[in-house]
Formats: structure tokens, C-alpha cells, sequence
């Protein structure tokens, strides 16, 4: 069984200390491929220098997470072209709306996550989406484009109607260990049934969303990909299908999203 952890903050300080031993352990889980989520320039290059260190086991996202909106200039588009030309940068983002913290304004997110779409569609690789309490925006964004290339709702935890308006625009839906949480996730237990089994990949969004109901916690609650199986029977027993069909689902969707081998 070989997974493929759609999205991980490996370059968190939290990994620092034990990279090695952090991939050692996913390797012997079976998860084969993990995407490193860049979430701005800066984050992106380390993301990047990450993918070159491990080529066996790594590749990279390129983008400017909306937390970072505000800090974006003229230079900020045309660096993300330059990372974009690396082999192991394998999508644009994580690129999206955050408007539950905003932390940066909401006409700064829009604007550069407008134009992070703009390079997608340039470059023709996939997005890497970000999207909380923005739903009806995120989608009015993409809508502007006429030809989106693949896109993919990361760490989606949204309601049905949030779901399906993803669906119909022809998103991927990433699923973290937000189903394993009994107080938040459990909406996310009837939906995976509603996701077409050609549009669902498989994430822990490392070092957050621990899952919580992993039996002892792991230490100071940090998610690493080797949990990803974890995930996956819990995605499983959710969709009703045995863990090694939804893992060969996943896995093959992984694959073509985002041009692995």
C-alpha cells in the first residue's frame, strides 16, 4: 500500500530536529510520495530545497498562502515562475481566501490569489487551494477563468452545499484527520461518500490536525505523515470501502494530479 500525503508543512520548524527520521517513519507506513506545502516565497524555496534534498520522497508546492496576501509585490508572481520551472515544484500555491482570521485584507487576498490562478492557467499546473469561511468568493474567483487547470480544496472540512459547489467546478477534494475529530469532523464522515472516488486524495496538513482519536497521542500532539494511514481507515470506514481499494483510489489520483511517477 503506497500512499501519496497530499500536503505537509515539512519545512515547519517543528521538523527541524528529525527530518530524516520524520521521512524513515512515513517510508515504513507506505507512504511513498509526500507534497511540501509552500505558503510564500520564502516557504517555497525551502520547500523546493527540501524536494532536491529527498527526490525519492519529496516534491514541492509553489505559492503564497492568503495569511501572506499583504506581504506580496511585483516581485512575488514572477519568483513563483521561477520556482514553478523546477521538476519537483509539482503545483501552484497554497492559494486561496482565509477570511475567518484575515490576517491579511480581503482585497489583498483576492487580488494575488486572482493572480496565483492567472499563473496556473499560464503554466498549466495544478492549484494547490486554500479556502475558510470563503466559499461563495473562492468560487467566484475561479469562475473568472475560463479554462482552470486541475485544482484540489485542501483540508477540506466545509458543509455539503460548500462541497458540492467544489464538485461542480471540477475540484479535488483533499481530506485531512479533521474527520478523526469527534467535536468538529464528524459531518466529514457522511460527506466522503458524496466525493466521486476519482476526485478524493488523502492529506495531514503536518504538523496540525493530529488526529485526535489516535491511541496513545503522539508526542507534543505533532502530525508527521506517517499518520496518513491512520486517515485512511478512518476515510475508509466512512466511504464504506475496504482501506487498500481507497488506497489505491487515492493514490492514482495523487498520481495524475500532480504528475508523479
Amino acid at each position: 500500500m503506497q500512499l501519496v500525503d497530499i500536503g505537509a508543512n515539512l519545512t515547519h520548524p517543528a521538523f527541524h530536529g528529525d527530518l530524516p527520521e520524520v521521512l524513515a517513519r512515513a517510508r515504513a507506513a507506505g507512504v511513498g510520495t509526500i507534497v511540501v506545502t509552500g505558503t510564500s516565497v520564502a516557504e517555497s524555496l525551502h520547500a523546493l530545497k527540501a524536494a532536491n534534498e529527498y527526490p525519492q520522497a519529496l516534491r514541492a508546492t509553489a505559492g503564497v498562502h492568503p495569511h501572506h496576501a499583504s506581504e506580496c509585490d511585483a516581485s512575488t508572481i514572477p519568483a513563483l515562475r521561477v520556482l514553478a520551472q523546477h521538476p519537483q515544484v509539482v503545483a501552484i500555491g497554497e492559494c486561496g481566501l482565509d477570511f475567518n482570521r484575515n490576517y491579511a485584507p480581503q482585497a489583498d487576498q483576492e487580488k494575488w490569489f486572482a493572480a496565483q490562478v492567472e499563473l496556473a492557467c499560464e503554466l498549466k499546473m495544478p492549484l494547490f487551494l486554500h479556502s475558510r469561511d470563503a466559499k461563495e468568493k473562492i468560487v467566484d474567483v475561479l469562475k473568472r477563468f475560463k479554462t482552470l487547470p486541475s485544482a484540489v480544496a485542501h483540508c477540506f472540512t466545509g458543509d455539503k452545499a460548500e462541497l458540492h459547489a467544489y464538485l461542480d467546478l471540477g475540484l479535488y477534494i483533499g481530506i485531512t484527520g479533521w474527520i478523526c475529530d469527534e467535536r468538529r469532523g464528524t459531518h466529514l464522515a457522511e460527506l466522503v461518500r458524496d466525493i466521486p472516488a476519482d476526485r478524493l486524495m488523502l492529506e495531514t496538513d503536518s504538523p496540525y490536525l493530529t488526529p485526535r482519536d489516535m491511541r496513545p497521542q503522539p508526542r507534543a500532539r505533532r502530525n508527521e505523515p506517517a499518520h496518513l494511514p491512520h486517515i485512511l481507515r478512518a476515510v475508509a470506514r466512512a466511504a464504506g470501502k475496504p482501506p487498500e481499494q481507497l488506497a489505491a483510489e487515492t493514490t492514482r489520483n495523487a498520481k495524475a494530479f500532480f504528475g508523479l511517477s
